[in-house]
């Protein structure tokens, strides 16, 4: 029997089941796959500022970063992808890269940077969630990263401090959002009937911008003129996180390989009928084939010749 598996995460606010992008990449992804997978939020735990989150456990094992996380539970057969194609697979990795460069910093720009989003929403939510002495030091560890990490990213000269790469980040982000609003067009998700990583990663991203109650926000602004991106978040969270909602359907590999096995099953089955009906009629005297009396020898001819 499989070890439970437990993800550790940011906790759940704002109308989403967790407040950090990385964390709803992964609980989204495990609710398209039917992963069974328990949510610890580390609020008010010292994890708050040593633990790497998301991050999951399975019995001695962890892993950490969502990238990671997926390629694990497909390896668990839990696999989302599982019905792509060669060709869908290379947009999904496509997408996920233009996600990280194009709308990452801005993502990290408006909780993290922006003055007023900071001392309003994010530096509070934060220090609310994270135990005394933490609560001083959990906001500030992660805007300085926040902060960090742009600058490493998009401050190439001529443009080296965040007051100049704000415009190129913001503008960056919007065609990002447009691509992919293109991309999605009418659809419920990018590929098929069914949510993929790729659902979950622009899940994970877009979600935050649109439900989070920021005091400013031009990016939000701009995302809720895309109505079928907004419709989309809307429709994951109504259809799988919603706690009316049953529960995530079986993975589909898993569902092939049962059906293979019954196939398999049947097939064997009616093998052996077969054999056992072949033996039942060999073995029966009125199907036992005729043989011909061999021919009597040339001395027993003689013998019954008259003298």
């Amino acid at each position: 029997m499989a070890a439970p598996m437990e993800l550790r995460c940011w906790g759940a606010d704002w109308g989403l089941p967790s407040v950090h992008s990385e964390s709803l990449i992964v609980q989204a992804y495990a609710k398209f796959s039917g992963a069974k997978v328990t949510v610890v939020p580390i609020d008010w735990t010292w994890k708050t500022l040593t633990a790497t989150v998301p991050e999951l456990l399975c019995g001695d094992f962890a892993v950490q970063e969502p990238t990671n996380i997926l390629n694990y539970l497909r390896k668990q057969r839990f696999n989302a992808d599982y019905d792509l194609t060669a060709r869908q697979g290379a947009d999904t990795m496509a997408y996920i890269a233009l996600l990280e460069e194009k709308l990452r910093p801005a993502l990290l720009h408006t909780f993290w940077v922006d003055a007023e989003n900071y001392a309003n929403l994010t530096r509070p939510w934060f220090a609310s969630r994270s135990p005394f002495p933490l609560n001083f030091l959990v906001p500030s560890h992660h805007a300085s990263a926040a902060l960090s990490r742009i600058l490493l990213t998009k401050g190439e000269a001529p443009l080296h401090g965040i007051a100049e790469v704000e415009g190129k980040i913001y503008s960056d982000a919007k065609e990002c959002l447009n691509l992919l609003s293109y991309r999605l067009g009418t659809a419920n998700y990018f590929f098929g009937n069914l949510p993929t990583s790729l659902d979950a990663f622009v899940f994970g991203f877009v979600a935050p911008i649109y439900k989070a109650s920021l005091p400013s926000s031009p990016l939000q602004s701009h995302l809720r003129q895309l109505g079928n991106l907004t419709s989309f978040c809307d429709n994951i969270l109504a259809v799988y996180f919603s706690p009316d909602r049953p529960g995530p359907p079986p993975p589909v590999q898993e569902s092939m390989d049962a059906n293979l096995q019954k196939l398999t099953q049947l097939v064997n089955k009616e093998s052996n009928l077969i054999e056992k009906m072949d033996d039942n009629l060999r073995s029966s005297p009125q199907h036992k084939p005729h043989r011909p009396d061999p021919k009597p020898s040339l001395a027993s001819e003689q013998s019954s010749t008259p003298a």
